[in-house]
């Protein structure tokens, strides 16, 4: 239990650390910019609490927004999808969701990648129209939302892919 807490704790603080430092300074073409934060919202085990997931993903977004100056919309962001994550895992592992047996180690690619995606293309269109937040400017949301979401869940998957253990 205690190894479990200090790895989610350091993967919080890093996932904070690669986006502040590293990942906000990429704007490219003004429509690309990864938010791979979002990692720790997914990765988080199946079988904890999730009222403990809404309200670390509520930290998590707001301590983005403390260092981008914006206003809280990656904590609305944060929340929506930490919320929604259930009915994501559902659909995407289907029946191993159920029997609350989701390793994510150990689920195929396809049904990773179908969660990543949903994940991201959610929190990126919240994420999107809440800066945005004009319905006039829905293309550009939509532009925003989709070309960042690919960046994303690529470097995601080559996170998850770089830093995961196969296990037997």
């Amino acid at each position: 239990m205690n190894s479990i807490f200090s790895i989610h704790t350091i993967r919080f603080i890093a996932l904070i650390l690669i986006q502040v430092l590293i990942l906000n300074h990429i704007n490219f073409l003004g429509y690309i910019n990864p938010y791979i934060y979002i990692l720790f919202i997914a990765l988080f085990p199946v079988k904890n609490n999730r009222v403990v997931l809404i309200m670390l993903s509520f930290i998590l977004g707001i301590t983005i927004d403390m260092f981008l100056d914006t206003g809280g919309i990656h904590a609305g962001a944060s929340v929506f999808i930490a919320y929604i994550r259930p009915v994501i895992l559902k659909s995407s592992f289907g029946t191993i969701y159920e029997h609350q047996s989701v390793k994510f180690n150990t689920v195929d690619f396809g049904s990773k990648l179908t969660y990543f995606a949903l994940l991201t293309i959610l929190h990126h269109f919240v994420l999107f129209s809440l800066e945005i937040f004009s319905i006039s400017k829905i293309i550009l949301i939509f532009q925003k939302t989709l070309f960042s979401s690919i960046f994303t869940i690529i470097i995601s998957v080559v996170v998850t892919i770089i830093f995961t253990r196969k296990s037997k």
